[in-house]
C-alpha cells in the first residue's frame, strides 16, 4: 500500500504505519508523485478542505475539484484499474456552496474517464485525528451519530466515523467486489462493524 500526501508519513506510529510506503508530494505537481502509480491497482482520493484559502492558492475549486481530476487523469494514464473519490453528500453549514460545486464538478469529470470509478458521498466525518473540526465538534458529531433517531433524520448531513468510510472506500477499490458507482451515506453506513 502506498500513501501520497502533502505531509508524507504521519507523526503517529500505529501498528500498520510501517506497512505503508509513505511519500510527501504536491498533488498539483504530478511529476513529484506520478511514478508511485506504477503497479497500483487502485487509487483512493481523500483530499479536501472545508477552509478555503484563495490567497494561498487553495480555493475550493482547486483543492476539492481539480485535485481529484488531476489524480484521476494520472491514474488513467498509468492504467490503474479502479479510482475511488471520497466526495461529499452536502456542504456543511457555514461553508460556501463552492465547496459542493467543486466536488460535483470533479465527480462529473472523472466519470468520463477510462477507469472503474466509484464515488462515496459521505457526510461530515469525525474520529481521532480528524483535522477539519475542533475537538468539541468531533464529540458532538459522535453523540449525534450514536443517537439513531436524530442522526437518521439528518439525511445527507448525517455525521459518520472515519472508519466505515475507509472500509467502504477499500471495498469500492476492490475489483473483486460488486459495489455501485455511487455510494451514498446509507450505503457507506453499512460498513460499520
Amino acid at each position: 500500500m502506498r500513501s501520497v500526501s502533502r505531509s508524507g508519513q504521519p507523526n503517529e506510529s500505529a501498528s500498520w504505519t510501517d506497512r505503508v510506503e509513505w511519500t510527501a508530494a504536491d498533488v498539483f505537481s504530478p511529476d513529484t508523485w506520478r511514478d508511485h502509480l506504477n503497479g497500483c491497482d487502485a487509487v483512493i482520493h481523500s483530499m479536501g478542505t472545508l477552509h478555503e484559502a484563495p490567497k494561498q492558492g487553495a480555493p475550493f475549486e482547486r483543492v476539492n475539484g481539480d485535485s481529484a481530476i488531476i489524480t484521476a487523469l494520472e491514474s488513467e494514464r498509468a492504467n490503474v484499474e479502479s479510482y475511488v473519490f471520497i466526495s461529499a453528500s452536502a456542504a456543511p453549514p457555514t461553508v460556501r456552496d463552492a465547496y459542493i460545486t467543486a466536488k460535483r464538478r470533479a465527480e462529473r469529470a472523472i466519470a468520463d474517464l477510462d477507469l472503474r470509478t466509484r464515488i462515496l458521498r459521505a457526510g461530515p466525518l469525525y474520529g481521532k485525528g480528524q483535522p477539519h473540526f475542533p475537538w468539541f465538534v468531533n464529540q458532538g458529531f459522535r453523540l449525534l451519530d450514536n443517537l439513531n433517531s436524530i442522526s437518521e433524520q439528518m439525511g445527507d448531513a448525517r455525521p459518520l466515523p472515519v472508519e466505515p468510510v475507509a472500509r467502504a472506500a477499500l471495498a469500492a477499490a476492490d475489483m473483486e467486489q460488486e459495489t455501485p458507482q455511487l455510494l451514498d451515506i446509507e450505503a457507506i453506513a453499512e460498513y460499520r462493524r
